[in-house]
């Protein structure tokens, strides 16, 4: 993963906080190079999970409404946000509800993303699109993010997290109906907002699994092909009811 990282890729993110207040990492522009991944359930101001992967020397965030599922039929909403620092990746707690973001946070997972052979994830994101493997303690697999068509006064991008079929696939609620405490401390929402302290070490990092056949043979198909893969797209379009309500309303509210 390669690209260069602007030295004020952290701005947004800083002027959003106030670090004498919350526990927040102020955070510094890491090396790039790195690969890890995390997601935090956030109980802010309406419940969602932060779907962040390291690009670049940052975490490139979504907010994902819902929840990541691993129903291939399941198409996410995943609202971007700004770049958050490496260290952010570990971070488990609780904001003050006066701070942006306000709320209890769990990290519910971790572990390493890598992008589809072939594909730069740093010329693909701005295009739209990002297609990866994500090997973590509860997502794995193959997956895709995709960007949505602005519509009206939206003040920011609205994307779609998808699970593509692979042999990591499983029930909508498999994931975020099951796993119900922090991958690193082993407590629950309620628990992290109490002060309560969790197991002090980390699991161990998850094995990556090789791709399956399956994803060798899209991956080898495009590259004899010579042809870039389609991009997804919602299935109705402009004319999706659902997809369009879901929008205004993550743009309406603070996440």
């Amino acid at each position: 993963m390669t690209g260069s990282s602007s030295s004020d890729a952290l701005a947004k993110y800083r002027e959003k906080r106030d670090f004498a207040r919350t526990a927040e990492p102020e955070g510094r522009i890491a090396k790039a190079g790195g690969n890890r991944f995390a997601v935090q359930k956030h109980a802010a101001s309406r419940l969602h999970y932060d779907l962040r992967l390291e690009l670049d020397g940052v975490l490139k965030s979504w907010a994902v409404t819902r929840g990541p599922s691993i129903n291939p039929d399941d198409k996410r909403l995943a609202v971007r946000t700004e770049d958050h620092p490496v260290e952010y990746a570990t971070f488990e707690g609780t904001i003050p509800k006066s701070e942006y973001g306000g709320g209890t946070m769990m990290l519910w997972d971790t572990g390493t993303w890598e992008p589809l052979a072939g594909k730069d994830p740093s010329k693909t994101l701005p295009e739209g699109h990002l297609h990866f493997f994500l090997h973590g303690h509860r997502l794995k697999g193959e997956w895709m993010l995709f960007r949505l068509k602005p519509r009206g006064k939206e003040k920011g991008e609205n994307w779609i997290l998808r699970k593509v079929t692979d042999d990591e696939v499983g029930g909508s609620e498999d994931l975020v109906g099951t796993h119900l405490t922090g991958v690193v401390s082993g407590l629950t929402m309620e628990q992290i907002a109490s002060g309560e302290r969790g197991k002090s070490r980390a699991p161990a990092t998850p094995t990556a699994k090789p791709a399956t056949k399956a994803a060798k043979a899209r991956a080898t198909g495009r590259k004899k092909a010579g042809s870039p893969p389609a991009i997804p797209t919602c299935p109705a379009r402009n004319a999706c009811r659902s997809c369009a309500r879901r929008q205004r309303l993550a743009a309406r509210d603070e996440i």
